[in-house]
């Protein structure tokens, strides 16, 4: 390939640019390493284009880059991640979280229109990165770049520097471990009336901090998670004593809904009794089965601005 000026490299990768960040947030689990990862992607990209001998199409040479610094970013090892503390003293967890990088993947910054991006929005769900995330590193990409992405075994071959045969092994194993946890129901289609109505019905009960309405909405054997935080809450009786042990004297909470991951979200504000603004306490994001809420997962307070919210509101 010839030099290219600056202008002319992104207008180059502008087409690929989105698809590459989905690419490496489902591979790391973390929107900010997913970011972090692309920079390094593009950058490599334009020290090397020079070296592009178009022996594949642009979007493979960008995703074999892309893939090979998400792996650099997994051997350096995780920085270890810090949540803001529980306003109040949680109950014994029924489990400690195995990853607690996870992030949530606004759906403003997905692609409007799924022609302009090769995206499967199930292979976006929080369930599935979260799987995604207990796979050795190789078997992960591997897994993604051939049953999400559809690159022929070959092409995954030469972007990892290795044999055809080692790619089919490791897809074997990693379609054989990835257990990708299921709710006991369908949720409901997206944006549906049902959806809406569930959500609605959560959120209300929510701002109202109703304790009672809230363990009824949820199934049998609902989670509450928090990463980074370890805690994790599974069944209705658990779920209960967190939202008990958490509510206080508090009776008024603040809502703004969004979505992530494809999935209904909310973000909830408290008031401060000496300033009058409202702090954001978390980004939460819903899982349905059917007309009950199966998980709920809670983000730090900062990840609303990913999806364009504020992290205070005035009076």
């Amino acid at each position: 390939m010839p030099r290219l000026d600056e202008a002319a490299f992104t207008e180059l990768v502008a087409p690929y640019r989105h698809e590459l960040q989905v690419h490496c947030y489902r591979l790391l689990g973390s929107y900010e390493d997913a970011e972090e990862a692309l920079q390094d992607t593009l950058l490599s990209a334009w020290r090397h284009h020079e070296g592009f001998e178009g022996r594949s199409t642009i979007r493979t040479w960008l995703y074999r880059i892309a893939t090979n610094r998400c792996l650099d970013h997994l051997r350096a090892g995780r920085r270890t991640p810090v949540g803001t503390p529980l306003s109040r003293q949680p109950p014994v967890p029924s489990s400690v979280g195995e990853v607690p990088w996870l992030q949530p993947y606004p759906d403003d910054l997905l692609a409007p229109d799924p022609a302009d991006v090769v995206e499967d929005r199930e292979a976006l769900s929080l369930a599935y990165v979260r799987a995604l995330q207990l796979l050795p590193p190789q078997q992960r990409v591997v897994l993604v770049l051939r049953d999400v992405l559809s690159f022929r075994a070959s092409e995954v071959a030469a972007m990892l520097e290795t044999t055809e045969e080692s790619v089919t092994s490791a897809l074997k194993r990693a379609r054989a471990t990835l257990k990708v946890e299921q709710p006991p129901e369908p949720p409901p289609p997206p944006r549906s009336a049902v959806e809406r109505r569930v959500v609605d019905a959560w959120v209300e009960a929510f701002s109202r901090l109703d304790v009672p309405r809230l363990v009824e909405l949820l199934t049998e054997d609902a989670w509450l998670r928090m990463p980074p935080l370890p805690f994790e809450y599974h069944g209705r009786e658990a779920a209960a004593q967190f939202f008990t042990a958490m509510s206080g004297g508090e009776r008024d909470v603040r809502i703004i809904q969004t979505r992530a991951n494809g999935q209904p979200a909310f973000a909830a504000y408290g008031e401060d009794p000496v300033t009058g603004l409202w702090h954001c306490k978390g980004l939460f994001v819903m899982t349905l089965a059917g007309e009950h809420v199966h998980e709920v997962t809670r983000f730090e307070p900062a990840l609303v601005t990913l999806a364009g919210l504020p992290r205070t509101l005035a009076e």
